[in-house]
């Protein structure tokens, strides 16, 4: 990862969830923030702001603590907030806190216990996150808008799908003419696009337990799946005025798959 930062001179890092796999953060001051982010992305390439969004497991620690500044005085790349935006005139990227959405971590069936501290009442912050989500979309000017969540809107993977995404987040995306979707969740990487090709949804998330070898096939007839890894990897994504230049690499830094958009290549 390091030697692909280096190679494209990359701005900036994004992680899409589940920052520090299986428990989150017990605190502000926990060594496994050290351990888990700082000690691994030590390239010098990687040297440069890391934005973030919640993931699930994130959840069942202490979020609060992955929020505050505090981490960010023991790391200065970490940027981690629930829903925000960064832009750069012709790109948005806007990043959505997906978990209080999903309906199975309040039903609780594993007896698992969530950190939802300025998150209750629910339907309030649901209803804040997607009106946010919608304004922001609205307001944008870019000529790629992206959005990153941590939650699966179209998945070959373990979970597959996850309908209250699919419900109340694709809606908004297609209303504005979103260009990508980003996630995570699945420890997989994938890429799926709509029937036209004018929406991209692609999963990273194989920083860690990959290799499930479960495949989750899901009945659609508004998608096309493209390209599917059940390995650890990440992707790149550049961005022009023209177009966007995606690859997805294994762990040792291999191509495994390309897509351009603007030019309409894909392989």
């Amino acid at each position: 990862m390091g030697r692909i930062g280096k190679k494209l001179d990359i701005d900036f890092v994004i992680s899409t969830g589940d920052n520090f796999y299986k428990q989150g953060l017990k605190g502000v001051d926990d060594p496994f923030f050290k351990k888990s982010f700082t000690n691994i992305y030590t390239a010098k390439s990687l040297s440069k702001p890391w934005y973030t969004v919640l993931g699930n497991h994130d959840y069942l620690g202490d979020v609060e603590a992955q929020l505050s500044p505090a981490l960010r005085r023991r790391d200065k790349r970490w940027i981690c907030k629930r829903n925000y935006v960064v832009g750069a005139g012709f790109w948005d990227i806007v990043f959505v806190d997906t978990n209080p959405l999903v309906q199975k971590y309040f039903n609780n069936p594993k007896n698992e216990t969530f950190d939802w501290r300025n998150v209750l009442p629910r339907d309030k912050y649901i209803s804040y996150v997607v009106k946010n989500l919608d304004l922001a979309l609205q307001k944008s000017k870019a000529r790629w808008k992206v959005v990153v969540g941590h939650h699966t809107i179209r998945s070959n993977g373990y979970h597959g799908d996850t309908q209250e995404i699919v419900d109340q987040i694709l809606p908004i995306l297609k209303a504005h003419k979103v260009s990508m979707y980003m996630n995570g969740h699945d420890h997989c990487l994938q890429h799926f696009s709509n029937n036209d090709g004018s929406m991209q949804f692609l999963t990273s998330g194989g920083g860690s337990k990959a290799w499930k070898n479960i495949f989750h096939q899901e009945m659609r007839n508004d998608t096309i799946k493209h390209f599917y890894y059940d390995g650890q990897g990440f992707m790149s994504v550049k961005l022009s005025k023209k177009n966007a230049k995606i690859a997805f690499y294994d762990v040792f830094g291999k191509p495994l798959h390309f897509l351009s958009l603007g030019d309409k290549t894909t392989k």
